[in-house]
Parts: C-alpha cells; structure tokens; sequence
C-alpha cells in the first residue's frame, strides 16, 4: 500500500506555489510545468526542524502536549505595549474612513500621524529606533485598525508584515539593518515586489531579472510587477528578479533573488496605479524596473535565496490576516448584537427570532474561535522552538472564509440597511455603520497573500510530506535499485506500526478531564485526527497517481484538519480564559465545537467525492463551450478584442522625507 506515495510527486512538487494571491491562468510564455515544479520545490522549506501540532494532526497524531497548556499572556510585553495601544486607539477613533473610502486616498496628515505614534515600526527593534513590540501586540493592533478601516491595515501590513522590515529582520546583514531599519521605523513606506503578469502562484514564470555588471560589484534589474501593495507610496521595495542560473547536481536551475530596491532610482516607475473593489485607498500599482542599478549589498540574504525567502516571510506574514479577521469578525458581532436588541419585529426584538438567533450564535461562537486560532498561532511563534508555517496556512484559510461568512451574515441581519452605504444612512438622520464598505474590503483577505485554493494546496502538500519522503524512492523511475531498497526498508517499519494505530482510539483511555464541559470535545479531536491520518493514507492507496487530479478529495481533508485546529485552538483557549475568570469562553467554545463536529462529519461522509467526477466532467464541458447556449439572450460583458487601457503614468514627486511615489 506504500508503494502509491511515490506517484504522487507528479502533483505534491507542484503544490508548494502559495506564496502570492493570483489564481488566475495565463499561458502566454509560461514554462514547463516540469520546470515550474522543480522551481517551487527547489525553495519550499523542507526540514521540520521544530514540532508542528498541525503537521502531527495530519499525520494522525493528537498531540495536545504541543498547544496546551495555552502559553500564558506577557504581562511585561502587555505593559510595553499599552502606550502604544492606547495611542493608536484615540487615533483610530479619530480616522474618518468613510472620506477615505470615498475620495480613494489616504491623507498625508493620517500618515505623518501614523508614523508619529510610531505605527511603521511596531516590531523594529529599539537599537534602530522601532517600538521593539513583540509579534502578539502587532496583531492586536492590526486587528483594533481592521475593526474599523481596512485600507490602513493594508497599508500597515504591506509594509511590516511582507515589505522590507520583516525579510530584513529576517535575513538582512547588521550593515543593512543600521541601514534601513532607522528610516523604516520613522515611516519610510515599503512594498514587496513579486507578483507579475505572467507569474503569481508560478514563480518560474517570472521574467524581471537582475543581470550583474561587468565589475560585479551591482546588478540592473529590469522588468514589471503588478499589485504591488503600497508600491505606488513606497521608498523602499523587496525586489524578487532572476538573476543567473546556476548549474546544481549538473542540472541549470533558475535563480531568483531578492533585492532592497529605493524608489529614487533612476528606472523605478509607477506605471499604474490599480483601483479595485474595496480597500478603496489602497495604495497598489503596476511598478517598472527599466535598468535600475542596484549595489550587490543590497541582496536579501544570498543570491538564488529570493523565492525561499520569500516563503518564509509569508509564513510570518499570514499571521496578520487572521488576527485582522478577528477584528473584523468583532465589529461584526457588535453591530449585530446593538441591531437584534433595537430591532423590533412582530412584537418582539429580532434577535429572539430563531432564524436571526442562530446566525447571532454562530457569529459570535466563530469570532471566539478565529482569535483564539489568530492567538495561539501567534504565541506559538513567539514561544520559539516551534514551526507554525502549517499553524499560520490554517489560520490564514479558516479566519478569511469564517470571517466572511460572519460579514456575510452581518448584512442579512442588517437587511436593507446592510446594503445602504453608510454615507446614504447618514444623510437621512441614521447611524452610519458601514456594512457595504466592510463586505467590500474584507472580500480580499481570501485571495491575497495566498488565495483559498493555493493554501489547500500548500497544505495538502504537507499533509502528505512524511509519506512522499518515506517512499518516493519505491517507485521513483530515476532510482536506483540500492535507493528503492533503502526505501523499503525505511518504509514498511514505520507502516507496519503507524497504521495499526491509527485505528486504536486513545481517547478512550484519556478522559482530558482538565477540560471540564470541553473533554467531549477534545476526546473527539482525538478520535477525529486518527481518522483524518488513515483517510489520508486510504486516498493515497485508493486513487494513486490520480489523486493528482482530485482536488476536492485534498481540499476536504484539508478543511477536516482546519475545523480540528480550530477546536483545539477553541477549547484550549477557554481553558485558559476560565482559570483567569472568564467562564463564559466556555460557553462559546462549546457552541463552536458543536458545529465543527457536524461540518467534519459531513467531509468525511464526502471525503471522496462520489459526484466529483461528473462536476468535473460538466466543467470540460463548458470549457469545450458545449453549453454556450445558456450564455443567450444577455449582453456580454466580454469585449471581443478589446486591448487594455491604462491610465497616464503618474507624475514622480521630488524625493523628500516619506515622500514616496504619488
């Protein structure tokens, strides 16, 4: 049954791309798709030096041990903190985001402010004149600025959580840190340059490169990138070019590299600035890099290094999202909550309907569960000794779906006046609460910084990770027959004993008594985590080399083992919050719990998508355009030939201190 996991190379090589937000397709110069495996899988990360708990959880193995006890509050970073906090607070108070949503700008004199209360160096440490703030307090003031404008998380976030401060302190060298991080911490916007036209999710197809001078001492990057996020206000980018190949274990293989670009360069351009749905104010754009001289000191880490640096910042990086959902989700249930309690229908508030109760209940036991994910992921991070990229993935998928589904329900709450802009609720003399901005903002969290379907991926391909390195080598055509060999021996021990006991339910033995009303709970995750572990193995065995095409089959199995983090990240955190006197977290937990153990039950009974087959058949079909007929009697939307229009390029500002690119 073993032998399966060495056919899936042909698709977990290719499932590591999550590092950007495009899912769309474009084949117009696109590389092999050998070739844009062996680029992915050459800079994923592929040691797990440090224990996982969700990484255990898919291979079948509860281990509790590794998040609980919930690590305790800092009292100490808590009270370095709060100046911070209570600063942006009254400033948050302050901010008028429905003038920012309309005119689309932020402006500068909510910047300056920013920067004075030293917002843009929340996590730079104090030696370079940051805040020297832990990753627990940026979260949390991420999430208080979601709660309110997301336009400002994502020019905050774009800058500490993907643009230079993070690979910087990351990778960079100490001359580079003395270098950067002073004008960082003092509001020196930055932006992460990845993303182009032809490569999102498929970094082989990048086509900016960095050709090294004659000297060696810079290189000339040339190229184009698209939705890069405050790029249009930026002073400092994180470049990611090609530059050379090199010749590794005899083969060529593509370099890309990551670079510390200044705006002011001659050959740095905003060619567009981009407008989109929400975040009306983003700050995004299409930036050109035409001979742009960088000095070799100003190389990230090591050349070739780019993409796995990239990675790896990401993985830190999506800590942000789900933290900014809690937040949203927060505002959300506290609209709804003041609305069911004002809202009269047929006698009686609308809230003690049952229809809007469960959607009340839902709301509010989901918010719980999205913080204490958004938390515990964190404060495992900041524990050290620990590898939380499957931990940040989860969190990152589950928050942005649940969140929502929460802002979702919001508006039905809400009715017509969920609909209503806020501007036109206040013209006619009622509160101004933003429903529409909010569903139009948050709508974004679930394609950026990896979309839905690029984190399954990513985690499906871990899920199988410790199979596909116990046995590729079985029936990997390149091996030898002493390496096929080697790999049965490896293999078949740790079968004979793993799968075995996959199938004793442990929890039967552990009553988890600790956990008081939560014990059922946490005796089902355990029981449920043995199940997902053979499920997995049981799909390997069932459709082999296929499985490559049944995404459904992995996308479940992986929602299976999100709902699992989320209860455990639910019932240990009200463990914690019920000794501190907060008695009532229980409660939420076990009303999320609850539904949790319904939505598993249904992706287990459906894990191998009876009906996936002929949906996928009906989707060649529409491809083939064999129902185009449906596509009658409407206008199109779809100019045929149309050519893309962009707006004139805009004018660059004399580089003055934060002055960035207009």
């Amino acid at each position: 049954m073993v032998f399966v996991c060495g056919d899936l190379y042909y698709w977990i090589s290719d499932l590591y791309q999550a590092h950007m937000s495009d899912s769309s397709v474009n084949t117009a110069g696109a590389v092999s798709e050998k070739e844009a495996r062996e680029t992915a899988e050459a800079a994923r990360e592929t040691e797990w030096e440090n224990p996982s708990f969700v990484r255990e959880l898919f291979l079948g193995r509860f281990r509790l041990d590794l998040i609980h006890p919930h690590p305790p509050p800092d009292t100490a970073e808590e009270a370095r903190a709060k100046p911070f906090m209570d600063k942006l607070r009254s400033f948050m108070e302050r901010v008028d985001s429905e003038e920012i949503d309309r005119t689309g700008e932020i402006p500068e004199s909510t910047i300056q402010e920013l920067r004075d209360i030293g917002a843009f160096g929340i996590k730079i440490p104090k030696e370079y004149g940051g805040l020297g703030l832990s990753q627990m307090s940026y979260i949390r003031a991420i999430e208080m600025v979601t709660s309110k404008d997301g336009s400002l998380t994502a020019l905050l976030s774009a800058h500490q959580s993907i643009g230079v401060p993070q690979p910087l302190k990351l990778f960079g060298t100490e001359e580079q840190k003395r270098k950067f991080f002073p004008r960082l911490a003092k509001g020196a916007i930055s932006a992460f340059a990845l993303t182009e036209v032809d490569a999102g999710s498929d970094p082989a197809n990048m086509r900016c490169t960095a050709t090294p001078t004659e000297d060696g001492r810079s290189f000339i990057i040339n190229g184009e990138k698209l939705w890069c996020t405050n790029g249009t206000r930026a002073e400092l980018f994180v470049v990611m070019a090609r530059t050379p190949e090199k010749v590794i274990d005899g083969k060529p293989r593509k370099q890309i590299t990551a670079f510390i670009v200044e705006a002011s360069m001659p050959g740095v351009e905003v060619v567009h600035r981009l407008r989109f749905m929400g975040l009306k104010a983003l700050e995004n754009g299409v930036i050109r890099f035409t001979n742009v001289k960088v000095p070799r000191e100003n190389i990230l880490w090591e050349e070739g290094k780019g993409l796995k640096l990239a990675l790896v910042t990401l993985n830190t990086g999506r800590l942000t999202i789900p933290a900014g959902c809690a937040g949203a989700g927060k505002q959300m249930v506290l609209i709804a909550r003041k609305w069911c309690n004002e809202r009269v229908q047929w006698g009686q508030p609308i809230g003690k309907h049952e229809a809007v109760a469960q959607k009340l209940a839902r709301m509010t036991a989901y918010t719980f569960a999205m913080e204490a994910v958004a938390e515990l992921s964190a404060a495992l991070y900041e524990r050290g000794g620990y590898d939380i990229r499957l931990e940040a993935a989860l969190a990152k998928l589950y928050n942005t779906e649940a969140g929502w589904r929460i802002i979702d329900d919001t508006m039905q709450i809400r009715g017509g006046r969920g609909y209503e802009m806020a501007e036109s609720l206040a013209r006619r003399g009622e509160p101004a609460i933003p429903i529409e901005r909010a569903m139009r903002d948050f709508r974004i969290n679930l394609i950026f910084e990896g979309s839905s379907e690029i984190m399954r991926l990513f985690i499906a391909r871990e899920a199988v990770d410790y199979h596909f390195k116990l046995a590729f080598n079985i029936v990997n055509p390149e091996s030898t027959l002493k390496q096929k060999l080697s790999a049965m021996a490896k293999a078949t021990p740790f079968y004979l004993t793993w799968y075995p006991t996959r199938w004793i339910n442990g929890s039967r033995f552990r009553r988890y008594g600790e956990f008081g009303k939560l014990a059922r709970h946490v005796r089902y995750i355990e029981h449920a985590t043995r199940h997902l572990g053979r499920s997995i193995f049981h799909a390997m065995v069932r459709f082999g080399p296929k499985l490559e095409r049944r995404q459904m089959v992995l996308f479940r199995a992986v929602d299976i083992g999100a709902e699992l983090y989320a209860m455990s990240a639910a019932c240990v955190r009200a463990q914690m919050l019920a000794k501190q006197g907060r008695p009532e977290a229980v409660t939420l937990a076990n009303a999320f719990c609850l539904e949790a153990r319904d939505r598993i039950k249904v992706h287990f009974e459906h894990l191998f998508g009876a009906n996936d087959p002929a949906i996928y058949k009906v989707a060649m079909e529409v491809l083939a355009g064999e129902h185009a007929w449906l596509e009658q009697g409407i206008v199109s939307s779809v100019a045929a030939g149309a050519k893309p229009r962009r707006e004139p390029t805009p004018t660059k500002p004399k580089q003055g201190a934060f002055s960035g690119v207009a």
